[in-house]
């Protein structure tokens, strides 16, 4: 049986910070997605999840420090989980994206 671990997401980046390691540049940012739908008495909702993407510098990310605020992204990766314990002993679980691929969305709400 084989294993997959892959998931997709599309959304505008939030908080964006870029480093280098090991002479790698790489992108930590926070990528918002939205669900709308109706209620049962026909109320819109707008459902807001915030997700946190690690991105490598790569041929299929070829400019982490182009990523800026509010950009809409296409993100195609795997999503990884750790556990750590913090400072009032309580384990808690952190997920995040690991990017293999990232396309700027063309973005249909702004002004032509």
């Amino acid at each position: 049986m084989e294993h997959i671990n892959r998931i997709e997401l599309q959304g505008r980046v939030g908080i964006v910070r870029t480093n280098e390691h090991n002479g790698m540049r790489v992108a930590n940012f926070s990528l918002a997605t939205d669900l709308l739908y109706r209620t049962r008495d026909g109320a819109a909702v707008s459902e807001t999840t915030w997700h946190n993407i690690v991105a490598w510098e790569s041929k299929d990310i070829p400019d982490v420090y182009g990523i800026c605020v509010g950009m809409p992204l296409h993100v195609t990766g795997r999503l990884r989980t750790s556990k750590y314990t913090n400072a009032d002993g309580t384990e808690k679980t952190y997920y995040e994206v690991l990017a293999s691929k990232i396309r700027v969305v063309q973005d249909d709400s702004s002004p032509a």
